[in-house]
């Protein structure tokens, strides 16, 4: 997200951030939801854990850890 952005400058500061509209309807869509801000969240939480962990575990494992057959 937020892959193409096209940056205004003034004065040699950035002003503004110019994105595509799709992308700030998504944005907008996230931002106007409580629930949804947090669910974004959550779910860039657990991207940020998956690139962190490199060991992946079989069902079976889960299953053995959690106590279950």
């Amino acid at each position: 997200m937020l892959d193409q952005v096209q940056v205004i400058k003034e004065n040699d500061q950035a002003k503004f951030a110019v994105i595509p509209f799709n992308e700030y309807l998504f944005v907008k869509d996230i931002l106007s939801s409580k629930e949804k801000m947090e669910d974004y969240l959550d779910y860039l939480y657990v991207q940020n854990v998956k690139e962190q962990t490199t060991k992946r575990y079989s069902l079976a494992e889960v299953r053995l850890e959690l106590g279950g057959e």
